[in-house]
């Protein structure tokens, strides 16, 4: 499934973003989706992961920053809530099903002053 991933943007340091994560008609809640950052240059970093059940994960330089969540009332999309963002955090971020090969067009988040 190709993702399309949205909710990026130009901000400051401290400020937030939310990203999200959709595709028509698939189940999220039962599927295990992560985020990752890709910076020029670099490969991509793992950012967060959220499985079945709700439970979730993050990368330790965002924990207490970033809240993963799955939208309960439609199942339609997740969401990647960024708060306190900060410069490094800048790159273009994606979405992906676990064991899928398949990336979509990620969402820029530029984290600037």
């Amino acid at each position: 499934v190709k993702f399309v991933e949205s909710g990026g943007g130009l901000v400051r340091p401290g400020g937030s973003l939310r990203l999200s994560c959709a595709a028509p008609g698939f189940a999220f809640s039962e599927a295990i989706i992560s985020w990752y950052r890709q910076v020029p240059g670099q490969a991509r970093q793992w950012v967060a992961t959220i499985v079945p059940g709700g439970d979730t994960r993050y990368t330790d330089s965002v924990k207490g920053r970033f809240t993963l969540y799955r939208d309960v009332a439609t199942n339609a999309a997740v969401y990647l809530q960024m708060d306190n963002l900060k410069h490094e955090e800048t790159g273009v971020y994606y979405c992906q099903e676990y064991g899928s090969k398949t990336w979509g067009e990620g969402t820029q988040v530029t984290v600037s002053l």
